[in-house]
């Protein structure tokens, strides 16, 4: 045994062993308590530059992998269409302002006036009233006498054919020389003046027949300017309706006004949105926007990634998670930088393994099911302070470290 052991080879080789069992035993004490995976890489916010609306490519103030700063102008559209939409807004909307200004203006004008038509009209009734009662009582006169002409001409007529009579009578008496000249020429004279009187009675018949008439006319005359002056107070009573449509009127023109208005702010807005700026300081990348491209709306120009906020996203297996919180301190070693450390910090877990948000979620349905181990997104932030260069670019292969302990 002494020999054995005495054996150079023998010693040696128990050596090696030891220093494995050591090495091993190390590296188990070492890599107790924390978590790595090489399957996770950088990740950013990539912003899409898109114009918000359509035009020809003036100028291009960028170039790929620029940096630039929050608000810089990125790409100058041709502004001459906008400039005349927001012209011909501007006078729109002074034309609504002026249509809007006359109606507000005509409707205490309308109100006024309506009242004022009611009055006017109320007194013209009272007025074509008294004049038809006037003309009836006028023909109620006129009637009388016309009645009273007509007694009288009958009279007269009778008084007239007597005298007649006794002309004859005493015509054939003075033949006979039973009456004297004297009484025959009287009683002749009598007769004369009877129908003088019947003529003058008949003239009194006409004239009053004549006012009859007259009156009539007066009457219909009077009866036409009441109906006329009842619908002139129907007119008027319709007041209340025209001044509720003049304020409709009023007020739709003011609606017009607040239309216009919000055309020219939009005509304004897409005058501004024809200048297409950086939202956020970053790095310029996947330009396509070249001068006298026609664009439209939406549609893609260039990508602007802001390094300054980066971080990791390792897809640890589900295994590795028992005691993964958020919170534990991380480290992670860049390849493209030799292995080049940055510190950070667990922030979250991921909802969901990497294969639920797959664009084909795998799903058996066949019943052959082989257990596959699953690997979760984790997002690791960097401390404050750790990247000051912006090295870290989106896409970088990583080697993230969580320490659980």
């Amino acid at each position: 045994m002494a020999s054995f052991f005495g054996n150079p080879r023998v010693r040696i080789g128990a050596g090696v062993v030891l220093l494995g069992v050591a090495g091993g035993v190390l590296w188990l004490w070492l890599t107790s308590g924390r978590e790595s995976t090489d399957d996770a890489q950088v990740e950013a916010h990539v912003t899409q530059i898109a114009p918000r609306v359509g035009g020809t490519i003036l100028k291009v103030n960028v170039s790929d992998n620029q940096h630039v700063e929050a608000d810089a102008v990125l790409v100058e559209l041709d502004p001459r269409d906008y400039e005349v939409a927001r012209d011909k807004a501007r006078a729109e909307l002074a034309d609504a302002e002026a249509t809007a200004l006359a109606a507000q203006s005509n409707v205490p004008i309308t109100t006024t006036t309506t009242a004022g038509n009611v009055t006017t009209a109320q007194g013209s009734l009272e007025q074509a009233r008294a004049a038809t009662e006037s003309a009836q009582k006028e023909i109620d006169a006129a009637h009388a006498r016309l009645t009273t002409a007509q007694a009288r001409l009958r009279e007269a007529e009778a008084n007239s054919t007597k005298a007649t009579r006794d002309v004859e009578r005493l015509r054939g008496l003075l033949a006979k020389d039973e009456v004297s000249q004297q009484q025959f020429d009287t009683a002749t004279a009598a007769a004369e003046a009877q129908r003088a009187g019947a003529d003058s009675a008949k003239s009194q018949v006409t004239e009053a027949e004549a006012g009859v008439r007259v009156a009539e006319s007066k009457l219909t005359q009077a009866q036409a300017g009441e109906q006329q002056a009842h619908a002139g107070v129907r007119t008027a009573q319709t007041g209340p309706e025209q001044v509720a449509a003049m304020r409709a009127r009023a007020s739709s023109a003011q609606a017009k006004v607040e239309q216009m208005k919000a055309a020219l702010a939009q005509a304004e807005l897409n005058l501004q949105y024809a200048t297409v700026r950086a939202p956020v300081a970053g790095i310029v990348s996947r330009k396509t926007a070249e001068v006298g491209q026609i664009v439209q709306a939406s549609q893609p120009l260039m990508a602007l990634i802001p390094l300054q906020d980066v971080w990791i996203v390792a897809n640890f297996k589900e295994t590795q998670l028992t005691d993964m919180r958020p919170g534990q301190r991380a480290t992670i070693t860049v390849d493209a930088y030799g292995g080049k450390e940055f510190k950070g910090h667990v922030d979250s877990l991921a909802a969901a393994t990497g294969a639920r948000f797959s664009l084909l979620p795998p799903e058996n349905a066949t019943g052959n099911y082989v257990k596959v181990v699953q690997r979760v997104p984790v997002k690791i932030v960097l401390e404050p302070g750790q990247d000051p260069d912006h090295l870290l670019r989106p896409g970088l292969s990583v080697t993230p470290t969580v320490y659980l302990k």
